[in-house]
């Protein structure tokens, strides 16, 4: 009796620790990520896409159903990142919903959702020992503010496996959905003058990613002609820019547009320059094309600022198919051949700018070599190691260029001949440039003449055909998507990447960098070892219950015998 006392205060004890745990519980909460890669840690610049969103955030994601098991992978995945999203700021709301489920007329829905840019995936399923066909639409809707964002969950790589696929798309759900919602929350801040005056590219092949662009920034166009009337003006109207694109210029620059164009850098404006070095011609007797090399004024221009763009043409093993017709009317068929003035370039660099995007395509691109200054210069993109270089002029015969191409396939590359390892196609540079003017005559005078730049950045790319879309009825495709073949290429992530990079929107690109071990079961082991797990599976809980029955019984009787 003399111990219930004790065990009261014991008791009561007890409840009270309790009920503060609870209610500490219940104050303070904090969300711990034992993962060996911190794959559910969001990154600052994640957070600080939603960290202002003071209304609802909603997120239809498009993968519901009978998935197969990749993609019932990649829903886990967006799931628990999404939970994340969700603890940060309670206004991200998510539901996952099938966009077929319950549709009499699918092939409706199909074509609606088509029409609003989300495309199907075709998928094999196997269930009972039977092979099915399905459609899955890897894609999130965002809504916010009566806005609304598409976010792609799947990502493709040219030659990935199920399982690679799977890893890479794993590894871009925190940027995809951080763009996405940088869209609904973040003003545009930035300008983007895109050049126009010396025979760049058209409107229409530049309008994918100017209009992907303009989800993000300003874009106005701007024309070098009045450089000639109105020098000052139209740098100080230029001025009012945070970054420079110009798209396959052809017409040489003069003195004064490069002064302007040198001025706008040295006040610390930034610039992408996709420059071609030559051009092909078609000759009306022949029917093939020459290479030619051409000057655009601009060699002392780049070679100032550490680079130089030569007049030459890479010739890559590693490279896009080209499509070519036979037979007539209905009877016509497109075959691919390997064309090896295609160059596809897939950078082992892990910069931002090109970490787990998909091959860039470049067509007819030549070789830059870099310059020692006082520059920082970074090979963002390069041939393969089996590359060779043409000099121009050139005759290209597509009739002998196709046999050659295919006996290189398929018998491998001659190293004599491709002696040429990694040429550089992309470079960026970074740090304070000297002004090309230095120490020479200037074409106008200007009350504020700099000859050095504050810390700025330059990205110079020898191919300008990699920012045109193709077209199709009138009507401009995908940049990057090559209709002939049917295949999609990097060349519009690399873009964006690089302007998002040139105007210091670095938080969501270095959310590529982040890379995330996905563990994958060995399907030839599984398949062996099969039986062997299933066994255990089945065995050892009935084993272990009837050894607890035993152990359980045994001392029962020990303890009632006594």
């Amino acid at each position: 009796m003399g111990q219930h006392p004790k065990h009261i205060k014991i008791l009561v004890f007890t409840i009270v620790l309790l009920l503060g745990l609870h209610f500490l519980s219940n104050s303070i909460f904090y969300r711990f990520d034992l993962t060996q890669d911190q794959r559910y840690t969001l990154s600052e610049a994640a957070k600080n896409t939603i960290a202002e969103a003071d209304s609802p955030i909603y997120i239809d994601v498009f993968l519901q159903g009978d998935l197969p098991p990749e993609f019932r992978k990649l829903k886990l995945e967006t799931e628990q990142l999404l939970e994340e999203f969700s603890a940060y700021n309670s206004n991200i709301i998510f539901n996952f919903i099938n966009p077929l489920e319950g549709e009499e007329d699918q092939a409706a829905i199909q074509q609606q959702l088509a029409n609003f840019g989300l495309k199907g995936a075709q998928v094999e399923i196997q269930q009972n020992g039977k092979v099915s066909t399905e459609i899955v639409y890897p894609w999130a809707l965002a809504y916010y503010n009566e806005q609304t964002v598409r976010i792609p969950l799947l990502k493709n790589q040219l030659g990935t496996t199920s399982e690679e696929r799977v890893n890479n798309s794993i590894q871009n759900l925190e940027y995809a959905f951080a763009d996405g919602f940088s869209k609904l929350t973040q003003p545009k801040r930035r300008k983007i003058a895109v050049l126009k005056g010396n025979g760049e590219a058209t409107d229409a092949s530049l309008a994918d990613f100017l209009t992907t662009l303009r989800e993000y920034y300003y874009i106005g166009k701007f024309t070098m002609d009045s450089v000639a009337i109105n020098p000052k003006g139209t740098l100080e109207e230029l001025q009012k820019y945070d970054l420079i694109i110009a798209a396959q210029p052809t017409q040489a620059f003069s003195e004064a547009e490069k002064y302007t164009l040198d001025q706008f850098t040295m006040n610390g404006g930034a610039s992408l320059w996709l420059v071609d070095a030559t051009m092909q011609r078609m000759d009306s007797v022949s029917g093939n094309s020459f290479a030619f090399g051409y000057d655009l004024n601009l060699n002392d221009f780049f070679f100032k600022y550490g680079v130089r763009i030569n007049p030459n043409l890479v010739k890559d093993v590693y490279a896009a198919p080209i499509s070519l017709a036979s037979g007539e009317g209905n009877e016509t068929q497109y075959n691919r051949y390997p064309w090896l003035y295609y160059p596809l370039s897939s950078s082992s660099n892990n910069h931002p700018i090109v970490t787990n995007i998909e091959a860039v395509k470049f067509e007819y691109a030549s070789a830059i070599d870099t310059l020692p200054n006082e520059i920082q210069k970074t090979v963002l993109l390069s041939s393969s190691p089996f590359s060779k270089i043409v000099g121009v002029p050139a005759e290209i015969d597509i009739n002998k260029e196709i046999p050659k191409s295919l006996n290189v396939i398929n018998e491998g590359p001659d190293p004599n001949e491709f002696n040429k390892s990694e040429l550089s196609l992309a470079v960026l540079l970074e740090g304070e440039f000297t002004s090309v003017y230095a120490n020479r005559i200037k074409p106008f005078k200007i009350s504020k003449d700099l000859m050095k730049s504050p810390p700025t950045k330059m990205v110079v790319v020898s191919d300008g055909d990699i920012i045109k879309n193709q077209m199709d009825r009138g009507r401009p495709l995908e940049l990057g998507f090559d209709k002939w073949t049917n295949t999609f290429y990097g060349n519009k992530e690399f873009l964006l990447n690089t302007v998002n990079y040139l105007l210091d929107d670095n938080g969501l690109i270095n959310i590529r960098s982040k890379k995330i071990a996905i563990p994958f079961l060995d399907p030839q082991k599984t398949a062996e070892k099969r039986g062997q797990w299933q066994m255990l599976n089945l065995l050892l809980p009935l084993v272990l219950l009837a050894l607890f029955g035993i152990i359980f019984f045994y001392f029962r009787k020990k303890k009632y015998t006594q």
